[in-house]
């Protein structure tokens, strides 16, 4: 790899922004792909493009074969994202765990006396109303979203931007009765029954959980899961 290719990738990484490095494997040239390039591969072969943008839509990095030469598409995308409305008590475990596992994690709450760096060391923490704090950090289909405050005040403007966005997981902490109140609120809004179940509610897998930190786990598993349902997904269609 060129000095300046690494540089490049290096400067994107630290940016978060999405990259795939294309290589000839024969001739051992290399070329950056961006998802919104307007240049490069596509001016000799544009299936080279449409691999290497799907190959970051999937976060999979591979070897394909076109037209008797074989590419490897080499994925640099930035962390996945964590959004939590609510700087409660299970907020604590789920966005550790979710930093442990890669996930780029922001709480947000505008509750002064919940979200404290003290309670949250090394998280960033986001003092907007949920609404504004998602819109301002526009979530798209590498991000997560949970709600947890209990509170529709906080939670159902959270959710209604998530719903409106390509966030792949949507969650909402609450009982089964708790859910039937948010999705009447919800439909009021004008959101199609089809938009409201994307919501995982009650949040988290049915482990028998008790504790924060053992809701945080069911959190996190069932978020991972259904990441890796939907890469699957769309590798087999």
């Amino acid at each position: 790899m060129k000095q300046e290719t690494l540089s490049q990738i290096l400067e994107d990484q630290a940016g978060k922004k999405a990259v795939a490095l294309v290589t000839d494997m024969e001739a051992g040239d290399q070329t950056l792909v961006y998802r919104d390039s307007a240049n490069g591969p596509e001016q000799d072969n544009a299936e080279i493009l449409n691999i290497a943008r799907h190959a970051m839509q999937d976060d999979r990095s591979k070897i394909h074969e076109i037209g008797g030469r074989k590419y490897f598409v080499e994925v640099f995308n930035p962390p996945l994202r964590m959004l939590i409305v609510g700087a409660v008590h299970i907020a604590q475990p789920l966005s550790r765990m979710a930093s442990v596992a890669g996930y780029d994690v922001t709480v947000i709450d505008p509750r002064a006396s919940f979200a404290t760096d003290e309670r949250f060391p090394g998280i960033t923490l986001n003092g907007e109303w949920p609404d504004d704090g998602m819109r301002e950090l526009d979530p798209d289909r590498r991000t997560a979203v949970i709600t947890l405050t209990h509170d529709p005040k906080l939670d159902d403007p959270g959710l209604e931007v998530a719903l409106k966005s390509d966030a792949f997981y949507i969650g909402a902490l609450g009982s089964r009765k708790t859910h039937a109140g948010r999705v009447e609120r919800l439909t009021a809004a004008g959101f199609t029954e089809a938009e409201v179940s994307r919501i995982h509610a009650p949040v988290g897998l049915a482990i028998g959980s008790i504790s924060p930190a053992e809701i945080a786990v069911s959190i996190l598993a069932q978020v991972t899961e259904v990441l890796h349902r939907k890469v699957e997904a769309r590798a087999a269609a």
